[in-house]
């Protein structure tokens, strides 16, 4: 059994940034860092657009940014999270810059302030089109530089330890369900082992692979969001799912689209249909910088009334250089399938990209379960409400990552972990894998799959309705059955693991949107057009 005092479950910007506040503070503490494939694979090194804050003064306001946030949230975001975090988050950026991150200056020095759909003002540090790997590489260099982290790379974490596996009734009306840590299945020796930790940090990541197209990597399967789940934590307003408006068309592809940031449109870029219209004037008076969830259900109208598959997003107005100096991986990228941006427009269409929703956190990402925190895409702070502004989301890691840190500092340095008695958490059962034998058929998990993300694109995709619901959850039900079965008869897999995870995950967003009798946000149902004057959050 490995023994740790902060465990850190994910490496993409707010586990590292959480990993490297508390080794720092805490230089005597051991932090460990787990991560399912290599440490740089997150979600955080495809973010392409930048990061939001409050950098020049004398246009923008900490008021300009709280109020865009709680525009775009459409009254569910939470006023005191969306004021810490627009606030302390200048303060996060610095720290970041000091441990290395380099954003884009224009040429007289000053950081250069890209502007996105939603923004009043121009306030995105970024560099290139390549912000979140250029922050991803600055963390992973300062943690390692750390002589108390230790990174575990192989690593699938299959469950929380809690006092269930003492022996405990725990359901979600137990107080004060504790965490003990968590079993994780080590993929280079196929063993399942038991780490125990003082604190621990979900920073997992969101779930867009549970759909058919996507802008995250293939790890994006809402591990952490279930593993909380099933550990009888609190999951909240999972039906707000983001599709971000412009991912790169490719004729046949399944799995990871390419993004097309919106900081294009920020730069000029003008959606148009195939008649060669600039639509969005039709929907919206901000038009092309309307906020995200306006945008999709837009191009998605236009998609149906022609019966196409994409739009385009038009870019040849703008200097060919300018383009390519400020977005070099997407201009290399369209001209690998041959497409030239200065002469042809680039077409376009939504795909999966955020989850607004999951681990319900308080102020400090504290979660409904002690010791145990979360942060990033697999929390929901209340920052984000029905939608989220772009470019908030690193924003908001950082800041939680931060605060969470602080938190468990003062809960470790003030020896205030653990009401279970050590002698009962020494007796932590290793893991069961009696009866279980190797999966004969490799089919059975990766047609369910391709089950999965068909009916969650299908049914619970940016336009919803009742019975689209209703049939995904009849298939959430048999899919969910099939596969426990599978796993309580199967030695364990990744395959398998992300699989039920994903299913998980999936039954979250279609029973919250099952709730909510209303159209808000990201969450567009046809049969409920209007909004409710009840504005609440759904929780699990």
């Amino acid at each position: 059994m490995l023994q740790t005092d902060f465990l850190v479950i994910g490496s993409g910007i707010a586990g590292l940034t959480y990993a490297t506040k508390v080794a720092e503070a805490a230089p005597h503490r051991q932090v460990l860092v787990l991560t399912k494939t290599f440490a740089d694979e997150t979600n955080t090194k495809y973010a392409q657009g930048g990061i939001a804050g409050v950098w020049d003064e004398l246009n923008d306001s900490y008021a300009k940014h709280i109020e865009d946030t709680l525009v775009a949230g459409d009254g569910l975001c939470n006023p005191g999270v969306v004021e810490v975090v627009v606030k302390e988050g200048p303060e996060r950026i610095r720290e970041i810059i000091e441990w290395g991150a380099r954003f884009d200056r224009d040429a007289d020095g000053e950081y250069a302030l890209g502007r996105e759909g939603g923004h009043s003002e121009s306030r995105i540090l970024h560099h290139k089109d390549v912000t979140g790997k250029e922050m991803e590489r600055a963390l992973l260099e300062k943690v390692q530089s750390l002589p108390n982290v230790r990174i575990l790379n192989h690593f699938f974490v299959l469950d929380l330890i809690t006092q269930h596996h003492l022996g405990y009734l725990v359901t979600k009306s137990t107080p004060d369900i504790e965490c003990y840590g968590v079993y994780v299945l080590n993929l280079e020796t196929h063993q399942i082992e038991k780490i125990e930790s003082r604190i621990t940090l979900l920073a997992t990541g969101g779930n867009g692979a549970l759909y058919r197209t996507t802008t995250n990597p293939a790890i994006a399967t809402g591990d952490g969001i279930a593993m909380v789940y099933r550990a009888k934590g609190r999951i909240e307003n999972m039906e707000f799912i983001q599709f971000h408006p412009t991912a790169l068309y490719e004729p046949g592809l399944r799995g990871q689209s390419f993004l097309i940031t919106e900081a294009v449109r920020g730069d000029g870029g003008i959606l148009r249909n195939h008649t060669g219209e600039a639509f969005m004037a039709r929907y919206d008076e901000r038009r092309d910088l309307a906020p995200r969830d306006i945008v999709a259900r837009a191009i998605d109208s236009e998609m149906k009334i022609q019966g196409t598959e994409h739009v385009y997003l038009d870019c040849r107005h703008i200097p060919v250089e300018d383009f390519v100096h400020h977005f070099p991986n997407i201009y290399q990228k369209c001209r690998s399938i041959g497409i030239d941006p200065a002469t042809q427009m680039i077409p376009v269409a939504p795909a999966a990209h955020y989850s607004c929703g999951g681990i319900k956190t308080d102020l400090y990402g504290a979660t409904s379960i002690r010791y145990l925190y979360a942060a990033g895409e697999c929390a929901s702070t209340g920052l984000h409400g029905a939608n989220r502004l772009a470019s908030n989301s690193l924003l908001e890691a950082m800041v939680f990552a931060h605060r969470s840190a602080m938190q468990g500092l003062a809960l470790i340095e003030g020896n205030m972990v653990y009401t279970t008695l050590a002698e009962e958490r020494a007796s932590l059962p290793d893991w069961d894998a009696r009866g279980t034998t190797d999966p004969r058929e490799m089919i059975l998990i990766t047609q369910s799959l391709k089950e999965l993300q068909l009916l969650m694109s299908d049914y619970v995709g940016i336009v919803r309705n009742n019975v689209r619901l209703q049939r995904a959850m009849r298939r959430l039900d048999l899919l969910h059955e099939e596969i426990e079965d599978l796993y309580r008869s199967s030695i364990v897999s990744p395959q398998l693991c992300e699989l039920r995870n994903m299913i998980t995950t999936g039954y979250l967003i279609v029973k919250c949107a099952q709730f909510r009798h209303e159209s808000r946000g990201l969450h567009y149902n046809t049969d409920y057009p209007g909004k409710s004057k009840l504005l609440q959050n759904m929780v699990m």
